[in-house]
């Protein structure tokens, strides 16, 4: 079975650092001769006198070295999002070294003098609060038959929370599972769109696995299922011992567990919800007293 294996920035850092000065990459520049790469500042002011690559020594130029080389964008905006607070304070940094040369500042982009937010840049931080939506899946939405009355309810049954971006998924399914006194029997998914989310990814992941663009709230959706396992074991009991050998046990019930992913899409639209009949297919969020939902906040632009 696949299991996820969670690495620490420390490892990372041989492949995030620049080998000049020590330092995460700041305009992270490669050397289009060997794809070795350095901060920019570093590189240019070592080329003045060398022109050779300081790791690989393979010749970058006869004669103009700085042809050379080239800006890598995607290299740097990995650096932003891995390492935290790096992108905040280099944007500081170059505020205040603006701030004390001004007539420095006209040459150059925004981000050369510091002036682009976490926001325009799209970098979320782990303190970072972000405002989700949270509604019912219903899968007939997709094939957009759903009538007008129901697609009303859907929109009236959303719920809005403000949550930290390092808060996991698995969290907001125990949330969820709390809120509507969910049994145990029943599991609980999260989904972004049709596709059901690892219990381990972050909302910090989710904004950047799907482009989120602060448009608006998060949108993710729930959905509940039956337990797969006790309808194995209730068949099972039905059939006879025999049937009990012919199928193994296909069951998330650990999904509660950290880092346990959550369970395949499920072809049944046939859900019951707490505080509802057995036979309807919609479950529902409740609405608590507003004491309850202490981080549920109004989205209104």
């Amino acid at each position: 079975m696949h299991r996820t294996t969670r690495i620490k920035i420390t490892e990372l850092n041989p492949h995030l650092m620049c080998v000049l000065c020590g330092g995460y990459f700041i305009d992270a520049t490669t050397i289009i001769e060997c794809l070795h790469s350095f901060c920019k500042m570093c590189i240019v002011r070592y080329l003045e006198t060398s022109k050779y690559c300081p790791i690989c020594d393979v010749q970058v130029h006869k004669t103009k070295p700085l042809l050379n080389i080239r800006s890598d964008k995607t290299l740097q905006d990995i650096v932003y999002k891995l390492v935290p607070g790096l992108f905040k304070n280099e944007m500081k940094r170059r505020r205040d070294f603006y701030a004390e040369h001004p007539v420095d500042a006209s040459n150059g982009s925004n981000e050369d003098r510091g002036e682009v937010a976490d926001e325009d840049k799209r970098i979320i931080t782990d303190d970072e609060i972000i405002s989700l939506s949270i509604e019912f899946f219903d899968q007939n939405r997709l094939g957009g038959i759903l009538e007008d009355k129901q697609s009303k309810d859907q929109v009236a049954n959303k719920r809005y929370l403000q949550c930290p971006a390092a808060m996991t998924v698995m969290h907001l399914r125990k949330f969820l599972r709390s809120k509507m006194d969910i049994p145990n029997t029943y599991q609980v998914e999260v989904m972004y769109e049709d596709e059901p989310l690892k219990d381990y990814y972050t909302l910090m992941d989710i904004a950047y696995i799907y482009t989120w663009r602060r448009n608006g709230p998060l949108p993710l959706k729930y959905r509940v299922r039956p337990n797969c396992k006790k309808m194995k074991v209730s068949h099972a009991q039905q059939d006879g011992p025999n049937s009990a050998g012919r199928s193994g046990p296909e069951s998330d019930s650990n999904s509660d567990k950290a880092g346990s992913p959550a369970g395949a899409p499920s072809t049944s639209s046939s859900l019951p919800s707490p505080g509802t009949p057995a036979q309807s297919p919609h479950p529902q969020l409740p609405h608590p007293h507003p004491s309850s939902w202490r981080s549920c906040v109004n989205w209104s632009k």
